[in-house]
């Protein structure tokens, strides 16, 4: 892990989407962070040692899907496949399929498997699998605060982990290459994750902060930013921000997720940015989904 001290940054950015406003003054407090992504080893061997059973490897609850057909409530997750061609990028699901069986440890499916990439962050990973793997080292997910803080290294206000500028020269990170979402390159000859550490640490020494997998943190979704003056108690973190964070006729929280992906392009996703931010429900698990972990310190 390494440790991140106190201080105070410009959390947000209001030149990009919606919800990343306003621009606004957050302290954070020391606290330490681990280096990289959870790996498929660590997380293999959390399971081996456990005996625990993730999200996608479960039956789905009825009542938490009241509209589907329960021949489809199996265990699986959902897995990015590229298109043919160019489509209209305002419909996800022409890249995504729900795939049953798919999980950790076989990401794309029955047939697929990590055994050759263990060092690769692991992925198809809910918030639930997350926060009890985290437990299980004693350790917590990081606030969205705390994530911010410590992908900026230092670099306050900056647009991209790295400057103002694209790293259209030097690739800093692995995002989408090519046309997405159905066309890619590669990114330094990686097609999906890469093993943790492939690209340059930021000047915290963090690696991955952008790009390879977007990550968890224990922050409920709001639409824009509310800055901790004007948030009310019941608001921070309760019940209310709870049933807010939800998508319109779901029950199920929505959690933040940081750092952008493998799969984030900018004529569709420019969020691989320190301030970026996506909504996700707890229950979701996909090929592109990964987490680091944190711990608060003293003084």
């Amino acid at each position: 892990m390494q440790r991140i001290a106190s201080g105070d940054f410009l959390m947000g950015s209001n030149k990009y989407y919606p919800d990343e406003r306003p621009v606004h003054s957050r302290h954070v407090a020391a606290f330490e962070i681990d280096v990289a992504p959870v790996t498929n080893l660590e997380f293999a061997a959390f399971v081996n040692t456990t005996g625990y059973v993730t999200i996608a490897e479960r039956l789905l609850d009825p009542a938490d899907y009241p509209h589907a057909d329960i021949a489809d409530l199996v265990p699986g997750a959902l897995v990015f496949r590229p298109t043919n061609g160019p489509v209209d990028l305002r419909d996800w699901r022409q890249w995504w399929d729900w795939v049953p069986d798919a999980c950790w440890k076989a990401p794309a499916g029955p047939g697929s498997s990590v055994n050759d990439r263990p060092q690769h962050p692991v992925v198809q990973i809910a918030f639930e699998d997350a926060t009890n793997y985290a437990a299980w080292v004693g350790k917590r997910l990081p606030t969205e605060a705390e994530w911010e803080f410590a992908a900026r290294g230092g670099l306050d206000g900056a647009r991209f982990a790295w400057g103002d500028h694209p790293d259209t020269d030097t690739l800093r990170g692995n995002h989408w290459q090519g046309d997405f979402p159905y066309r890619n390159t590669g990114a330094s000859g990686w097609f999906g994750t890469s093993p943790v550490g492939t690209f340059a640490p930021n000047p915290f020494g963090l690696v991955d902060m952008i790009g390879n997998v977007w990550e968890w943190t224990s922050d409920y979704y709001s639409f824009q930013h509310v800055p901790p003056s004007t948030t009310s108690p019941v608001d921070a973190g309760g019940r209310h921000s709870l049933l807010a964070s939800a998508e319109s006729g779901s029950s199920i929280p929505r959690r933040v997720l940081k750092g952008g992906s493998h799969l984030c392009a900018p004529e569709y996703c420019l969020r691989y940015r320190p301030a970026a931010r996506s909504p996700q429900a707890e229950d979701t698990a996909t090929t592109h989904i990964g987490f680091r972990c944190a711990r608060s310190v003293t003084a």
